[in-house]
């Protein structure tokens, strides 16, 4: 039986893979998601992803309509979904709206918390644009997230993910406006009933603060007892110094090394301190609980995140059914880098048509970067690092080898 010298074959794999590479930069194309095995993001950590979804909320005239504000607490809790939109199977298998509250018992309130805080499905919803003067805007319709002061309670919106995802390039194209003393989010999160085993990787905005700032953090960047993690934060400037009251492109890329957050495609913050390593919900919320992180929220003041359209590449692992909630969830091992197809008995793992949702002319679409019949062996990793390429190489050449023994 013959058998091929190493450095042979990891010279052939290191050749494929810069091929493949940059064979995609010169002749991408338009294709449907289902062609796609995977998918390659860009930016400073290029980073493999095996499935993604798009909610686009820009032309949905017919579910649109702003709802009052309900100012009784159980009508909030127990109030129906804004319009039928929220009931439909495509938003309901991958979205939950929450009606949680920041209540530990008769009469006492979260940690820190100053205002009852509440939940409420009647604060999402999808509103017409017909803001004339806003030249950024041209949507239809946009989803909206409320959060307003009231004289009893503070009334949130907030939902949440169905299942966990292992590792995630979530993106938004998104604005908040409205008073001081709110904040409204982006992030992953795993729950956990002690603070120092929560994971977490933010992008928020506090109406409290300068508008041309914003927050990132892995959390916890605290401890109960006062200490703080500045590594694990940063507050960073928006691109050009304009404010986030304007719509803009918000991403976070969630890899097992580093959190690396980017507005408008320019990389804003990266943080590799207690980088999230376990599957976890992602959640967005407009908020405030009158606590020092969101401020108090004058009664009557309210502010909104405005969203035109949520995309996101991901990973799940098969180790975590996504079924917890933040109130009841626990930590549990996971399997970093491991990928779960999105055919997985047909592909059987296989990565032969790569393709981006960044290297694209439409929102939405989805462009090939290259497609091969050779063993995708870059899949066996769950992004290009430069430890990384030494992992792909030593594998594929493994894989090599023991195909030259069994011809």
């Amino acid at each position: 039986m013959r058998k091929s010298p190493l450095l042979v074959r990891l010279a052939v794999v290191a050749a494929w893979t810069e091929r493949s590479i940059a064979d995609g930069s010169e002749a991408s194309q338009a294709v449907d998601s289902v062609d796609c095995d995977c998918y390659l993001t860009n930016g400073s950590v290029p980073t493999y992803y095996s499935q993604r979804m798009f909610f686009d909320f820009r032309n949905l005239a017919e579910f649109a309509g702003v709802p009052d504000t309900l100012d009784d607490v159980p009508d909030s809790i127990h109030a129906s979904p804004s319009s039928e939109y929220f009931e439909t199977d495509s938003w309901t298998s991958v979205w939950e709206l929450q009606t949680w509250d920041n209540r530990k018992g008769v009469g006492e309130l979260s940690h820190g918390d100053t205002v009852l805080m509440v939940n409420s499905p009647n604060n999402v919803y999808l509103e017409e644009n017909d803001d004339d003067d806003d030249e950024d805007a041209g949507p239809e319709t946009f989803m909206t997230m409320r959060t307003a002061r009231l004289p009893e309670f503070q009334t949130a919106a907030e939902f949440q993910s169905t299942q966990s995802y292992h590792y995630v390039s979530l993106r938004m194209l998104a604005r908040t406006i409205g008073d001081p003393g709110a904040v409204t989010a982006m992030f992953t999160y795993r729950h956990s009933e002690e603070l120092a085993d929560v994971q977490e990787a933010d992008i928020e905005f506090l109406t409290n603060g300068p508008r041309d700032r914003i927050q990132y953090t892995n959390q916890p960047s605290y401890t109960l007892e006062g200490d703080e993690f500045p590594e694990a934060a940063r507050n960073a400037s928006v691109p050009g110094d304009v404010e986030w009251t304007r719509w803009m492109v918000h991403r976070l890329d969630w890899t097992p090394d580093e959190c690396v957050w980017y507005v408008d495609g320019e990389e804003t913050a990266r943080i590799s301190y207690q980088t999230p390593l376990d599957p976890a919900q992602i959640i967005f919320n407009a908020w405030s609980d009158g606590g020092a992180w969101s401020g108090n929220m004058s009664v009557h003041d309210a502010a909104y995140l405005q969203i035109q359209w949520i995309e996101m590449v991901f990973n799940t692992t098969g180790d975590d059914d996504g079924s917890t909630k933040r109130s009841d969830a626990g930590r549990s091992p996971g399997r970093p880098g491991r990928l779960v197809w999105r055919d997985h008995e047909e592909d059987e793992g296989g990565c032969g048509h790569v393709c981006s949702i960044d290297e694209r002319d439409e929102v939405g679409s989805v462009t090939m970067l290259s497609e091969s019949s050779a063993p995708s062996c870059r899949v066996w990793v769950s992004h290009l690092s430069s430890s990384g390429v030494i992992r792909i190489l030593l594998v594929c050449a493994v894989w090599f080898s023991l195909l030259d023994w069994l011809i």
